[in-house]
């Protein structure tokens, strides 16, 4: 999935992460940040929706990634969201997520 998205090829990017039989929170996190890397935010957010309906829970770099694509939208509204949050599931103190 990385190696696609950094090459810019996100429909192989998303069939692979697609096809795959299972799907952790690191693929989930591989899939949001190939889109927030290549100013997809839009499609970044819908697949952090879909990773959290599907009870997979965000870790730091989904926080980060995430934020970085309600950045380049210029999404305030999304990203008071997510950064509540990151406030409910105790990241508030974490210096990397902070720093997003």
């Amino acid at each position: 999935v990385n190696m696609y998205g950094k090459c810019g090829n996100l429909r192989d990017a998303w069939d692979v992460f697609h096809r795959m039989p299972q799907r952790d929170v690191v693929s989930w996190t591989a899939m949001i940040t190939v889109y927030a890397q290549n100013g997809r935010g839009k499609e970044a957010l819908e697949v952090f929706h879909e990773m959290q309906l599907e009870g997979v829970k965000p870790d730091t770099i989904t926080f980060v990634s995430i934020l970085d694509a309600c950045a380049s939208l210029t999404a305030l509204a999304e990203g008071k969201d997510i950064h509540a949050c990151i406030i409910a599931r105790g990241f508030v103190a974490d210096v990397v997520v902070g720093n997003a």
